[in-house]
């Protein structure tokens, strides 16, 4: 699989890459973290051509296939949306079109050439399982939360956000082998993250993503890739396993950094104390030349620069009424309303997180709230001494592009330049960094300014849409802290979970319908709290054709033969002697398979430990490992199945017997 060797990046003075190199295992789902500007999106967008090293090179093997999310959508796309969906699957489509040609030739002029041309590709679109081609992107799309009716649309009559979902839509259409994602959940609601997590766990080829969702991290990677300070260090496991070892690691390299320094120490005080006495002058140079070694092996073990985090002090809020904002009957939308008959209540202290689908109104109720929107129908009311901070999803839409880092922050609050410059360093704006133009920024660096442009005054009530974007997952961790300590009252839109759950005391969750209601305490609460209130619950991803990546075919699981019961109740002794025998035969077979399965699942835990043991470099060990691992899960696959089938006719056998006549 894909290759990097001795990558080196550098913008200016700062060293993205030295020397950096990486063998991609096939089949792995690789988490690359690391830092606000360590460079991820650069290395991303090095492995996919749209930018250059200094030095170093990429091996791409023949036969790879790279994929990767553009950061624009298709300026000239098809003319629906499923169309546009099919083109990514590009072999099929030129399969397609040939298919197509043969058949307007064979029309016009009917020659063996043509029927060739038309056989030969009919044969190779269909082993490719091209005439399943619409179902799958219909699976897709439905899966991205795409409506049937959305399906005939032209892809420019969609918003931004919904283009980029069709763009990943292609993506996982086209199935390549080594797949790239950049923050691929930031234009994704609840149920299509999911969706989208399920899919990529089921992915067959090799997958290098970029996230600050650390739940989505833990769930998705097999192997984590640190970057800092132009290295790249593999981990085997999640996010979280990564942690662990990584601070063993450093601990382990401390106490040998400090064993070191110790036996240097020494023999800088020998030298220092013989070196001038003839008869310990040759032990004196022996050990200069060891001192130079040890100095060489200590800077091999140097320690990692600490990482830039975002440090946020939130000002204290005005203490407000008990009730702080009131809707009721509220309509909201542009032109017609995405969402009406909205009823909320928001009291002192509440951080209430808004979820439900794309597309419903949740930004637009939030930009409702915050009078940056005027409301279609209802009452939206704050309370008296109510200071309302809005930050929105897009930063464009708040900050002055012709203005610098400083200027709009000082627009934005009562801050004197002094404060407003130590609360920038805390947003990762330093030296001359705050007269740098908005227009200029990074999406990331948009969206801490703008964070601190919402946090700089002293509200008491702060309305966030997507906070998290753009922040890598220090930055998000360091954020969820502050808003958990805030003492005001918070409303706000988010698709990232763990941040969710760091937050929220109530979960507001709206419905396509319309409908909406309040509920106490976390997603889990939410969770349970609507299904005893008859609820539907929207995390759920929805129902709809899974790709062929998400799909066991036909042929890997054969249907259970029919087991209908003969007619009437009436059994012979014979017959009911017969059905003893069955059930005996199944219990025998039940207790084999609890035996085999159990020493799979052991070896399968062992295989586990052995691979986080290997160390990171060995990646043929951790392959061989990590193969006889899924020949293992696929064959405890076929047990669980085998069991939960026999004990099915087991249930049925019990049921008859319990029931049946004995027939004289």
């Amino acid at each position: 699989m894909l290759r990097i060797d001795q990558l080196k990046k550098s913008f200016g003075a700062r060293v993205l890459f030295a020397g950096a190199s990486f063998h991609f295992p096939e089949g792995e789902r690789v988490a690359l973290v690391g830092a606000n500007g360590a460079g991820k999106t650069t290395l991303l967008n090095i492995l996919c051509g749209l930018d250059h090293p200094d030095d170093g090179e990429v091996l791409i093997p023949g036969n790879a296939s790279i994929g990767y999310l553009p950061q624009t959508p298709n300026a000239q796309p098809e003319a629906t949306v499923l169309a546009e969906c099919e083109a990514g699957a590009v072999p099929l489509m030129k399969l397609r079109r040939a298919m197509e040609e043969a058949i307007q030739r064979l029309e016009e002029v009917h020659d063996d050439a043509a029927l060739h041309a038309y056989e030969e590709a009919e044969t190779a679109f269909r082993l490719k399982d091209g005439y399943a081609l619409e179902a799958k992107a219909q699976g897709i799309l439905n899966g991205l939360g795409f409506t049937e009716e959305d399906l005939a649309k032209s892809p420019l009559a969609l918003s931004g956000g919904w283009r980029m979902r069709l763009e990943l839509a292609r993506l996982f259409l086209r199935e390549p082998s080594f797949l790239i994602l950049d923050e691929p959940t930031n234009h994704l609601d609840l149920p299509s993250l999911m969706w989208v997590e399920q899919y990529l766990q089921t992915f067959r080829g090799t997958l290098l993503f970029v996230s600050h969702d650390r739940a989505l991290l833990n769930r998705l990677s097999t192997m984590t890739l640190h970057l800092a300070n132009g290295r790249l260090q593999p981990y085997r496991g999640n996010f979280d396993a990564f942690l662990e070892a990584r601070e063993e690691r450093m601990n382990q390299e401390e106490a040998e950094r400090g064993q070191l320094r110790q036996r240097r120490e020494q023999m800088e005080k020998f030298v220092e104390r013989f070196g001038a006495k003839a008869t310990k002058a040759a032990q004196a140079q022996s050990r200069v030349k060891m001192i130079s070694r040890i100095r060489e092996l200590e800077d091999t073990l140097a320690p990692e620069g600490a990482e830039d985090t975002v440090f946020i002090n939130l000002p204290l809020p005005a203490r407000t009424p008990r009730l702080v904002f009131r809707v009721e009957g509220g309509s909201v939308g542009y032109t017609k309303p995405l969402a009406k008959k909205l009823d909320l209540q928001i009291e002192r202290g509440h951080k209430i997180a808004i979820i439900g689908a794309n597309g419903i109104g949740k930004s637009t109720f939030l930009r409702t709230v915050a009078g940056r929107q005027p409301a279609l129908g209802g009452l939206f009311a704050p309370s008296a001494d109510i200071e309302i901070a809005y930050f929105a999803q897009e930063q464009r839409e708040t900050l002055d592009l012709q203005a610098t880092v400083l200027q709009n922050l000082l627009a934005a609050g009562d801050l004197g330049e002094r404060d407003a410059r130590r609360l920038l360093g805390g947003f990762l704006f330093r030296g001359d960094d705050v007269f740098k133009p908005m227009r200029v920024l990074s999406g990331g660096e948009q969206s801490r300014l703008g964070l601190a442009c919402s946090l700089a005054k002293r509200a008491n009530l702060l309305l966030l849409d997507e906070p998290t974007n753009h922040l890598d997952m220090a930055s998000v961790e360091t954020l969820a802290a502050s808003l958990d300590d805030y003492t005001g009252t918070l409303l706000f839109v988010s698709h990232d979970r763990s941040f969710i759950d760091s937050v929220c005391t109530h979960v507001f969750a709206m419905l396509a319908d319309g409908r909406s209601m309040l509920f106490p305490g976390k997603l889990a609460d939410y969770e349970r709290l609507a299904e005893v209130a008859g609820f539907p619950n929207v995390l759920r991803a929805q129902k709809s054709e899974a790709p062929k990546s998400l799909k066991t075919t036909t042929s890997e699981i054969k249907p259970a033969p029919s087991r209908e019961p003969p007619p009437g109740n009436a059994l012979s002794p014979l017959d009911l002697k017969d059905l003893k025998r069955q059930e005996q035969r199944i219990h025998a077979r039940l207790k084999t398979l609890d035996q085999d399965m159990a020493k799979a699942r052991s070896a399968i835990v062992r295989l586990d430990e052995a691979m986080v043991l290997v160390p990171g470099s060995d990646f043929t060990k951790t392959k061989t490992l990590h193969l006889e691992q899924q020949a293992l899960t696929t064959q405890l696959e076929g047990q669980e199945m085998e069991w939960m089938t026999l004990s099915e006719e087991l249930e049925e056998l019990a049921i008859r017997r319990s029931s049946a006549k004995i027939g004289k």
